[in-house]
């Protein structure tokens, strides 16, 4: 384990990416509170999302996902805009290659984050290889799309100091500055410290940063219940922290649904699409899945503005193909019918399905479930042609049943938080 003697990590975060991208390309937007939706499809009961905002709605006391009801609430003359992916899409890999000019990506985090490794000319000039990156971004994908960016000894370290002057910031913090330099921040405003894990640091007499630093990585092993909390117990002292890859967890695809949809029918159309989707990138990425999980929130009656969740799962037993997934989702939707066959009103606000359990396809031995099921293999090659046909065709030409994107637009792709959405993900848009 090794104590970097200097700044060695850029890390760059932009500021209200998917709000910016708007302002840049419409520049009536400029200045004013725009809040991004799932869907150009209107909710005549005001309980569409809001689900990114830009700069000014924030400053108008926006902070998380709201309903435009709320919205409006807090900020009346919000603009809302439906979200367009494949644009955020595009001005994320016009925005890598502006920074490319400067210095190398090291990471790319998600859609509107990234991390640098320096080299000894942007470790001697930090402030001026910021500039010159907000330089490259203004000339390469326009003024309104900023970025915040931090120096630090390791990458950690960089990405809490880039939180420290936003928006359009920028913040170098070398080892001799440290700890001091952060000894102001709360515990919730670290990455890696969610609600929960705020929880168990209380309850361990953990209140602020002074404590936190002041703990022992055993006692951070044992608050967190595994070695990550030894490895951030490091990154906060400085150290760079060499971490093992891990592999994914889970695959899913989630969906606002048009308040004008009613019952059942519907939003299970739109289930097959999205459990379709997300199976199609199982098979992309290499993978086996072993549970189902469907998770639904359901009006109960006009205007609730606190919807019923329910949920449920299912054994897949290592499937991948679209038959299995589909046959899997019916006896979900089965049990949801007789779930709901009592309510007057049913009216589901969200759809989310997501795989778990994933093994690597690769060198995967068949359980004895799957071992007995002559159609299985049989239903995995028609997929497999479907894929190939999809493929070269650059489109959904081929799917297991009907296929029903809702209204909208959309359809393929959506705003993508922790990942970089793919071509294939578009599929569905007419472009």
């Amino acid at each position: 384990m090794r104590k970097p003697e200097t700044i060695e990590h850029l890390y760059l975060d932009f500021d209200s990416f998917f709000a910016s991208c708007e302002q840049q390309r419409r520049p009536e937007l400029r200045g004013r509170p725009v809040g991004i939706t799932p869907s150009s499809d209107a909710d005549g009961m005001g309980a569409g999302g809001v689900i990114a905002a830009s700069r000014e709605a924030k400053k108008a006391g926006m902070r998380s996902v709201l309903s435009q009801r709320d919205a409006l609430e807090i900020c009346p003359d919000m603009i809302f805009v439906a979200q367009d992916p494949w644009f955020y899409r595009k001005m994320h890999h016009n925005a890598q290659a502006a920074i490319k000019q400067v210095l190398p990506i090291h990471k790319v985090m998600s859609i509107d984050e990234l991390s640098c490794r320096l080299g000894p000319d942007h470790i001697r000039d930090p402030l001026g290889t910021a500039a010159r990156i907000k330089t490259a971004l203004a000339e390469g994908i326009g003024a309104s799309v900023t970025a915040s960016i931090g120096f630090g000894p390791n990458a950690h370290i960089a990405k809490i100091a880039c939180k420290e002057d936003k928006p359009d910031g920028a913040t170098v913090w070398r080892p001799e500055d440290l700890p001091g330099a952060m000894t102001h921040i709360p515990l919730g405003g670290l990455p890696g410290i969610g609600s929960g894990m705020l929880t168990r640091l209380e309850i361990a007499g953990i209140h602020d940063m002074n404590d936190l630093l002041a703990t022992s990585p055993k006692q951070l092993r044992r608050i967190w219940g595994n070695v990550a909390g030894e490895r951030f117990w490091q990154a906060m002292q400085g150290y760079e922290v060499i971490t093992s890859k891990t592999q994914r967890s889970m695959i899913g695809h989630g969906r606002v649904l048009p308040a004008a949809w009613r019952g059942l029918d519907e939003p299970y159309g739109c289930a097959r699409m999205l459990l379709t989707k997300a199976a199609r990138r199982l098979r992309r990425e290499r993978f086996r899945a072993n549970s189902l999980y469907v998770s639904l929130k359901i009006r109960r009656r006009p205007g609730d503005r606190d919807p019923m969740r329910w949920a449920d799962t299912i054994d897949l037993h290592g499937a991948h193909d679209d038959r299995t997934c589909l046959k899997a989702l019916d006896g979900i939707w089965q049990r949801l019918a007789q779930r709901t066959a009592k309510l007057p009103f049913v009216n589901i606000a969200h759809i989310m399905v997501s795989f778990s359990g994933l093994e690597s396809d690769e060198g995967r031995q068949l359980d004895l479930l799957v071992a007995q099921d002559p159609d299985r293999e049989r239903w995995e090659q028609v997929t497999r042609i479907i894929d190939q046909v999809n493929l070269a065709a650059n489109k959904s030409l081929l799917t297991l049943g009907p296929w029903t994107p809702p209204p909208g637009g959309n359809a393929g792709g959506k705003i993508a938080f922790t990942r970089v959405p793919e071509a294939e993900d578009f599929w569905e848009d007419a472009r």
